[in-house]
């Protein structure tokens, strides 16, 4: 067999780097954990979700605020989805680093944000303007800003060309429309939603449970709902109905999540997951597995696929599935079948002799004519097959040995 040349090694090696930094070119939570002024800023970008969807995108810039400035933010005592949009406003989707950002063409340039992304932004609230100032300075500002740069570039924290830029500037840019008040998550109407989109009886099932608490308590920081359409919920309602109270309040809390799962998450990150059921000893949890666009929750019961999404927007996710998830901790499995008898050992096993029609039939008792015992007769005949075959191995071998001698 021909060896790869070492021009081949070196590039499948080069391959391989690539495609390792490709998809997993960096960690915004890392880098600024590195730097403990950041921490209330990195906090909350983790607290809101943003973080996971800043590692997700490349060419994006990042305007981090130090703890002192983010303390001029959280005074205002805004909702956590507003801090959300104000953080989303500081995070530009163009990469600037310290020299891109002295050797702005014209002196100024205008750099669209996540929040304009999100679609909440109206006109040009959701850009930032960046001016190159005298004495080496560079200033941010709202596209729709009248008056001084408010906020200052103070240095580079973490540069990776062209992935991501991390760079700190003095204060929080203003923006009335990313702080104006916003309907958060919690303020839907989750059964509504659900019983809109075919899985009305689930959602029936979980306004009569304490469950329905559980979910509205852990919309805010994060929540994803499989539900169970209404085909399905419609056959497991008399199974439903024999459990007991608790039984029936953990089945519904095994259907949520309490993280956000974008569809594009559990594709790529398949394994076990733990359910608002889990409960110290009791795992409640079932597994995720993608089979190219088809995602389905495998329990040790039964495998439930993903039909539809209903509601996918941080940090919010409902799915629809085509079976009600049945966990372990209240359903037993099903037996696993014995495996059928090949062809060839039905063909080989020893049969027994009909039985006797009555006494009359029975056949003479002599010694050679007498009852057989199949159990002996079986066990009889394999000792035979294996002593005639070792008898067998053992003359080959004394004829080999013999010829050896006489060569």
């Amino acid at each position: 067999m021909q060896l790869p040349s070492s021009a081949t090694m070196a590039t499948v090696v080069l391959s391989l780097a690539i495609l390792i930094c490709a998809t997993e070119a960096h960690n915004i939570t890392r880098i600024l954990a590195k730097h403990p002024q950041f921490s209330t800023f990195n906090h909350y970008l983790t607290t809101t979700h943003l973080a996971a969807e800043i590692n997700r995108r490349q060419t994006i810039t990042v305007c981090a605020v130090d703890n002192d400035g983010m303390s001029d933010l959280l005074s205002k005592h805004l909702s956590m989805y507003a801090i959300k949009n104000v953080l989303s406003f500081h995070v530009l989707l163009d990469y600037f680093d310290a020299k891109k950002l002295h050797q702005i063409t014209n002196g100024t340039a205008l750099a669209a944000t996540m929040f304009q992304a999100t679609g909440s932004a109206t006109g040009s609230s959701g850009f930032v303007n960046i001016t190159d100032l005298k004495g080496g300075k560079v200033g941010f500002s709202p596209a729709d800003y009248d008056g001084a740069p408010p906020a200052k570039f103070v240095k580079a924290v973490e540069e990776i060309p062209y992935n991501i830029s991390v760079i700190q500037i003095t204060t929080i840019l203003p923006s009335a429309e990313a702080e104006a008040p916003t309907p958060g998550p919690s303020q839907m109407n989750l059964t509504s939603l659900m019983s809109a989109h075919g899985c009305k009886i689930f959602a029936e099932t979980l306004l009569a449970s304490p469950a329905e608490k559980t979910f509205e308590d852990n919309v805010d920081g994060g929540l994803t709902i499989f539900c169970p359409g209404d085909d399905a919920m419609k056959k497991f309602l008399p199974k439903f109905k024999n459990l007991t109270a608790e039984g029936r309040q953990s089945l519904l809390e095994y259907h949520g999540v309490p993280i956000y799962q974008s569809i594009s998450n559990l594709k790529s990150n398949n394994g076990d997951m733990n359910t608002l059921a889990t409960d110290g000893t009791k795992k409640y949890a079932f597994v995720v597995q993608n089979d190219g666009e088809d995602v389905t929750l495998k329990t040790k019961i039964v495998t439930a696929k993903i039909t539809g999404t209903l509601v996918d927007e941080l940090p919010l996710a409902i799915f629809s599935l085509d079976k009600v998830l049945l966990p372990q901790e209240l359903f037993k499995p099903a037996p696993t079948p014995a495996p059928a008898p090949s062809p060839e050992a039905d063909a080989e096993s020893p049969k027994s002799p009909p039985a006797p029609a009555s006494p009359a039939d029975s056949p003479a008792d002599s010694p050679a004519d007498g009852p057989v015992d199949d159990a002996a007769d079986s066990l009889t005949d394999s000792g035979a097959v294996k002593y005639n075959t070792g008898a067998s191995l053992a003359a080959v071998f004394s004829i080999w040995f013999a010829f050896k001698l006489l060569m």
